[in-house]
């Protein structure tokens, strides 16, 4: 089944994007609209709308996409660490149906007075 939802797209190629990452099975790209100096995305190449619908079937590329984020972040030059969400639902302030891992990063928080969770 082809779904038209923007990351769909994105992997397609029809839409152009800033790579950081591809393989078979993700793509990571740098957010359009980034919230912090670093911010990319990881996305499963399968359409999975986000984490109600994942299931054990998933977990491979699950577990990819978590795997491959802290190089992926150390190669963005994020070496102190860095912040991962994955937002689900209208609740959880999901914008894009396709599920998503943001990572984040940048100046340290705590020479920001941020505080973490």
């Amino acid at each position: 089944m082809k779904h038209d939802c923007i990351f769909c797209r994105i992997i397609r190629g029809e839409i152009p994007s800033r790579k950081v990452y591809e393989d078979d099975d993700i793509l990571a790209f740098h957010d359009i609209n980034p919230a912090t100096p670093v911010h990319f995305l990881i996305i499963p190449k399968v359409h999975v709308e986000n984490l109600y619908d994942a299931d054990m079937g998933h977990q491979a590329v699950l577990g990819k996409i978590l795997g491959m984020a802290g190089e992926l972040a150390r190669q963005q030059g994020l070496d102190d660490g860095f912040r991962t969400v994955i937002n689900t639902g209208r609740v959880g302030r999901q914008e894009v149906y396709h599920l998503h891992l943001h990572v984040l990063g940048g100046p340290d928080p705590l020479n920001l007075g941020l505080k973490g969770a």
